[in-house]
């Protein structure tokens, strides 16, 4: 499966070249989404995110369980955070970026930014050190959750800003082009979900550098593959912000914990 990675810029509308692209592949990367100087404002205030959830101790956001690790130095660290733009106004302000009403258009009319539902706007931090425990995530799909709720497959995208530069050995997003065009069969069981961490021969590495934003497809089975370096340059942090048609589901505080949220470590 020779699939050419073309990377573009994001602007006004997406163009019909883009969209035949997405079509296509069911993932897209654009260049320069966000500056370095709001890369490090926007790591300044997870860490005061952190800071405040570390001293209260929080579980749980709308439902939605924290993934609590550890950093290089031991000190206790948050490697996943739910609905960031509820809990500090520099990411309400990000999920409200214009540019990201644009992507809405990839997929059918109706389609909204998920910052209510799901988990709303995350923030994965992998570290791969000794006591991390967020390494890596084996092969899966998103839809999968859908069928979990006993829903109908509702078209879904991710859309990704990346805050690490990364190369094939940083470990990160590995893709397989074109399977959100698969069978439902397929899409239950190509692979085992999240325990094979196997690498696939058809696997594209999405490589972005640093302010990068990608959009994939839910149904597209994808993985996220371990640094091969340890230590600090093994570091990458990436926001995940869902797009979301069909029927609007918001949650709350006194939103449940679904059943396979149970199991954390299956948890994107």
């Amino acid at each position: 499966m020779n699939h050419q990675y073309v990377q573009f810029t994001l602007g006004h509308k997406i163009t019909t070249e883009q969209q035949d692209f997405f079509n296509e592949n069911g993932f897209i990367h654009f260049k320069n989404f966000i500056k370095t100087e709001t890369i490090q404002d926007v790591i300044r205030a997870s860490e005061q995110v952190q800071s405040e959830w570390l001293k209260i101790n929080r579980v749980k956001v709308n439902g939605i369980p924290v993934k609590y690790g550890k950093d290089l130095d031991g000190s206790a660290i948050v490697q996943r955070f739910a609905f960031l733009n509820q809990q500090h106004p520099l990411f309400a302000e990000l999920a409200q970026d214009p540019r990201l009403e644009v992507l809405l258009n990839l997929i059918a009319p109706g389609a909204r930014l998920g910052t209510e539902e799901k988990d709303g706007m995350v923030l994965n931090h992998y570290v791969n050190s000794e006591e991390s425990k967020f390494t890596q995530m084996g092969w899966h799909t998103d839809g999968l959750r859908d069928i979990f709720h006993g829903l109908k497959l509702n078209p879904m995208l991710n859309i990704g800003i990346h805050l690490n530069t990364l190369n094939p050995e940083n470990g990160g997003l590995r893709i397989l082009p074109g399977t959100h065009k698969q069978s439902l069969y397929n899409l239950l069981f190509r692979k085992k979900y999240f325990l094979d961490n196997h690498a696939d021969a058809n696997e594209l590495a999405i490589t972005p550098t640093a302010g990068d934003l990608t959009v994939h497809d839910g149904r597209l089975w994808h993985r996220v593959a371990q640094s091969s370096v340890t230590g600090e340059s093994s570091r990458r942090r990436v926001i995940y912000l869902p797009i979301i048609a069909g029927k609007y589901e918001p949650k709350t505080e006194n939103s449940p914990t679904a059943f396979y949220q149970r199991f954390a470590g299956l948890v994107k």
